[in-house]
């Protein structure tokens, strides 16, 4: 196998992250995170339930400064 270390670091931030994309885009998604039965119907129940009262949830910033408020 050839040492890819030296090119590797010689790429930018902005370089390797899309090198990561590149990669992530060609997996199969099936067989990079496999969901059992059980999580698809898990997934599938939540996603009915988010479209069915899609105001029941909390804007991300309010989230945020929730948790931002535990923290401190």
């Amino acid at each position: 196998m050839v040492d890819r270390s030296q090119t590797l670091e010689s790429l930018t931030a902005q370089e390797r992250i899309a090198l990561i994309g590149r990669l992530w885009d060609s997996l199969d998604p099936a067989a990079a995170a496999p969901l059992s039965p059980a999580l698809a119907a898990e997934l599938d129940r939540r996603e009915a339930e988010a479209d069915a009262d899609p105001d029941a949830g909390i804007p991300w910033t309010a989230l945020r400064d929730e948790l931002r408020a535990r923290l401190r």
